[in-house]
């Protein structure tokens, strides 16, 4: 099944999108959603996000706090950033670590932005974030996410933007320290490699028509974006800006001149 392609338009977002997804658009767009059909639910989503200013700095619960809000399960992600200015940055963890009064004053002061670990980044770079990770996109950044498919967001700081902050909530699930920088890779375009191997979701980065790793995941939903070239799900063909799933791997034809993220939801 190819998914549906939504433009979403963000105050952070861009005019001058790649030519994949159409070049100049009168529209600042910041994200391109992939969306099923509404009788179908995924656990993932896939999304593009190309920003021209900070995004709020905001983290997300782990499975525990979610479900005591009513939800499935928390929110983990992860970034493959695609392109970046020279002086882009991920705002990813704390500089140091902090008590959670410490935390509170800090955002409510705008303070918050100095502890926030500002982490350069170019082409390349991903990050794994794990549930309770304080993380902002920074500008001049276009990026792929993978994240569990649920809508839940604690905001700690907004620039000022007229949105509703969750410090209370944002503050109980935050890992108020450093990152774990063994969640960092640089990819190798011309390389397939395992980029998260989790609870939640796995996600490979794949050049090309086999990946051993591939076939030793058992999981019944995979999605996959073509980064370069295009590839056939169920016999449908799905271009780079683009996103299948199926219910299997084996349902995926990748071509020799293929360079794809593909995920797979474990839960």
């Amino acid at each position: 099944m190819k998914l549906k392609k939504k433009s979403v338009v963000k105050p952070w977002g861009q005019f001058d999108l790649p030519k994949l997804f159409g070049g100049k658009s009168k529209r600042q767009i910041g994200e391109i959603w992939f969306e099923p059909p509404e009788a179908i639910s995924l656990g993932l989503m896939i999304k593009y996000l190309f920003t021209s200013e900070k995004l709020s700095i905001q983290v997300h619960p782990n499975d525990r706090f979610a479900r005591r809000q009513g939800l499935p399960h928390g929110k983990e992600e992860c970034w493959y950033v695609l392109d970046a200015k020279p002086d882009a940055v991920l705002g990813i963890g704390l500089v140091k670590d902090v008590s959670p009064t410490k935390l509170r004053t800090a955002a409510m002061l705008g303070e918050i932005e100095q502890l926030v670990d500002w982490k350069p980044v170019q082409a390349g770079d991903f990050f794994y974030i794990p549930a309770g990770t304080i993380h902002a996109i920074g500008p001049g950044i276009s990026l792929v996410e993978v994240q569990q498919n649920v809508d839940i967001t604690y905001r700690l700081y907004d620039y000022g933007r007229p949105r509703e902050l969750h410090l209370d909530d944002g503050i109980a699930v935050a890992n108020r320290s450093g990152y774990d920088m063994t969640y960092h890779q640089q990819v190798d375009p011309s390389q397939s490699s395992v980029l998260v191997d989790g609870p939640h979701f796995r996600v490979f980065h794949v050049v090309g028509d086999g990946f051993d790793e591939l076939t030793h995941v058992a999981a019944t939903e995979w999605q996959v974006v073509p980064l370069e070239g295009r590839v056939k799900v169920r016999n449908l063909d799905i271009a780079a800006s683009e996103c299948g799933v199926c219910p299997r791997i084996t349902d995926i034809d990748l071509s020799k001149n293929v360079r794809s993220i593909i995920a797979c939801n474990m839960k």
